[in-house]
């Protein structure tokens, strides 16, 4: 516990807590279905449509945790509940072997900014590299500059490449010591 001063001098007590990462199971689809679906329409708002919690999404959710390796996916927990998500594979656009694919990062937007991306992010990289790829890659938006920085300060870097019209656009991590 730490006691930190509020803007008006009055004592608070704020509990450190440590954020778990584990690697993901079918039984944690409704969690990382609702932390998608939040996190979608928090940070893609005015970019993307409002999309919502459905039955189908939370099962579709559960098959891709349940997919086996080279496919990966962790939650972070944060006091027992998860607050985030991070899923790696093998590249799917383009297919090539020795390309790794950052498939999807999420975090509760009530725990963004909080180092709980980065501790994800860090997890993908290392097993990434662990997973014998040379380089990874990931696709987002065009236009979403908040993911752009957070992808450029966890040291991926645009490389040209686009889909879907222009409409989304690739980064890539050289994963070399």
């Amino acid at each position: 516990m730490a006691e930190t001063p509020d803007h008006e001098g009055i004592l608070r007590i704020e509990k450190l807590q440590r954020i778990l990462v584990r690697s993901a199971t079918g039984d944690d689809a409704e969690d990382v279905a609702r932390i998608y679906v939040d996190s979608w329409n928090s940070g893609f708002r005015g970019l993307m449509p409002y999309r919502s919690l459905t039955p189908d999404l939370i099962d579709r959710w559960r098959e891709d945790l349940n997919r086996p390796l080279p496919h990966r996916w962790w939650v972070a927990e944060r006091a027992g509940s998860i607050i985030g998500l991070v899923g790696i594979g093998p590249s799917r656009d383009p297919v090539d072997p020795t390309l790794g694919e950052l498939d999807t990062i999420a975090v509760e937007p009530t725990h963004w900014r909080r180092g709980i991306g980065r501790t994800l992010m860090s997890t993908a990289l290392c097993y990434l590299k662990a997973d014998g790829y040379s380089a990874a890659i990931l696709w987002t938006l065009a236009n979403y500059e908040l993911g752009q920085r957070f992808y450029e300060a966890t040291g991926w870097c645009p490389d040209g490449g686009v889909r879907d019209e222009g409409r989304q656009v690739r980064y890539r991590h050289d994963l070399h010591d």
